[in-house]
């Protein structure tokens, strides 16, 4: 419900999640590994082969945002009401130059390929993987379509444990519904959505759909727990968090992305590209509010 609240006000109820989470070759990569140090290692024993181990695009922060976030990392602060403080960004905290200096060792060891930055990294990553030449890719749910057809014998589970012995966290993504200010019958309307939530009808709309409900209730039925994509995202979905739900966070995108690239290329050190980020995405804010006023 976190999603769809705003100042204690709730806009919406949700219908699916969807987040990030590994899916790997079974031909390749049997099994999953358990940590991220671990398919580390398995990345050096692959580019020895010629091959990838794991890919993923850590120069950007949607996909970074999983090792930084459990290593100390924010994009927003809370006021002392726990409300999103847009003053308070912590992308330079000292546990997000750790992750940072982390992640940047994947590249600078040669374990993903340069051509996987940038916007057109996703098509890179995609067919490396649908090509059989990585064993394994951070993805989401969107991905399980194309790479079934695209022949690929894959398996999905959540995202690996950190050096600091944390899982990987990821931002959570929520489909939902929500009332129109506009229609004529609401009360009417929210009848209907308490209606369409009960166990039974998410249920049978998950059959049909395949996207995750939210409802606690159908975590433990077998019908997801003995699914092994359906489990693997309810899992991850847990540990994930919402993006900050304010207008102000589309000024942190840009600025974030270009830090990640900045540092894992080796072309600026990760604590000067944050704090550049941090001053940039200030600015920007204040802009926004100030001509908002």
């Amino acid at each position: 419900m976190a999603a769809f609240t705003q100042n204690s006000v709730v806009y919406g109820v949700p219908k699916a999640v969807e987040t990030l989470v590994l899916i790997y070759n079974k031909d390749l990569l049997p099994s999953p590994l358990k940590t991220l140090e671990e398919y580390r290692a398995f990345s050096q024993k692959q580019r020895e082969a010629k091959q990838y181990g794991l890919l993923a695009k850590f120069d950007q922060i949607y996909y970074s945002w999983g090792v930084m976030a459990p290593m100390g990392s924010y994009i927003f602060g809370k006021d002392a009401k726990g409300a999103i403080n847009t003053q308070d960004i912590g992308l330079n905290t000292p546990g997000s130059v750790e992750a940072v200096t982390y992640l940047k060792r994947f590249f600078s060891e040669g374990l993903l390929p340069g051509g996987i930055m940038g916007d057109n990294g996703l098509n890179a990553i995609d067919s490396l993987f649908t090509e059989k030449k990585a064993a394994a890719v951070i993805n989401g749910p969107w991905a399980f379509q194309p790479y079934q057809a695209a022949g690929i014998n894959y398996g999905v589970a959540p995202l690996p444990l950190l050096p600091n012995g944390k899982p990987m966290s990821s931002f959570l993504g929520v489909k939902g519904y929500v009332v129109s200010t506009w229609s004529k019958d609401q009360a009417l309307s929210q009848k209907f959505l308490t209606f369409i939530n009960q166990p039974q009808y998410v249920k049978e709309r998950y059959q049909k759909t395949q996207e995750i409900p939210p409802v606690t209730a159908l975590m433990n039925d077998p019908i997801i727990k003995d699914d092994e994509k359906a489990n693997a995202v309810a899992v991850q979905a847990a540990r994930a968090s919402a993006m900050p739900g304010v207008p102000e966070m589309q000024e942190v995108w840009g600025p974030a992305n270009a830090a990640l690239e900045l540092s894992v290329s080796g072309k600026q050190e990760p604590k000067a590209a944050l704090d550049n980020a941090v001053k940039q995405i200030t600015m920007q804010i204040e802009a926004m509010q100030a001509s908002n006023q």
